[in-house]
């Protein structure tokens, strides 16, 4: 805490901690199911309809989380106002401070999972053209991709105070943000190589789309259970 400040109010640390798990938790699961999707979509134990639903189900969970990330940013320790002492405190639900790189941050993931769940929901539709393939539900899995790669980007930005991205193994926050923008990178390969040929009405590469899927949820899996043991900034008034 900052020499001078006032202690976060008891109920707003503890709420603060609860979302921080709730957020670990849902990327967790979130990100098992993800790969299980892979999973049954490269083996073949599925039919498509078994692997967009096991997906629809984690991107529920992505939200979730991505949102829980939004609300810790929102409500985490703000800067000291002119008398040298914290506003008032009390739990928000929303706010707007782009101003802010851990609020930018958390929103540009939340946005991202939006845009992952919109094509979740478009792959339940049949008898879509390529082009109508490409336009519902490549476009906004491509959009959530570069979203989640911002993301993890301003999260370094937060960490590192710099535009580039340091190296900081004994940082648990630091762990948890390389460890999801590696998932972010994975998704994004995954992504590119989904395009639907026009040509050929085949993805570019089936193979990597499964196993780019598949490595890059663990990633989002293994970063939801080192948050877990994270401790939220500002919670420690609790």
């Amino acid at each position: 805490m900052v020499a001078g400040t006032a202690p976060m109010p008891v109920a707003i640390a503890q709420r603060l901690r609860q979302v921080n798990w709730l957020a670990a938790g849902a990327f967790t699961v979130g990100g098992t199911l993800f790969a299980l999707g892979a999973a049954v979509a490269q083996i073949g134990s599925g039919d498509a309809t078994t692997a967009a639903s096991i997906y629809f189900a984690g991107g529920l969970f992505f939200s979730t989380g991505g949102y829980a990330s939004l609300l810790g940013a929102i409500n985490a320790l703000p800067g000291v106002d002119a008398s040298g002492t914290h506003p008032a405190r009390r739990w928000r639900w929303w706010s707007y401070e782009p101003q802010r790189i851990a609020w930018l941050s958390a929103f540009v993931l939340f946005a991202g999972t939006l845009a992952f769940g919109v094509s979740l929901l478009h792959s339940f539709l049949t008898g879509l053209t390529v082009q109508e393939v490409n336009r519902q539900i490549w476009t906004p899995e491509m959009i959530g991709c570069i979203l989640f790669v911002i993301s993890g980007h301003l999260g370094f930005v937060e960490l590192c105070h710099r535009r580039r991205p340091c190296l900081r193994p004994r940082d648990l926050g630091w762990w948890i943000v390389a460890i999801n923008q590696l998932g972010s990178v994975l998704f994004m390969v995954s992504a590119l190589a989904a395009f639907t040929r026009p040509v050929t009405g085949s993805e570019i590469n089936v193979a990597v789309v499964n196993w780019g899927t598949l490595t890059g949820a663990l990633c989002f899996a293994v970063g939801g259970v080192v948050q877990a043991f994270e401790r939220p900034a500002g919670s420690e008034g609790g």
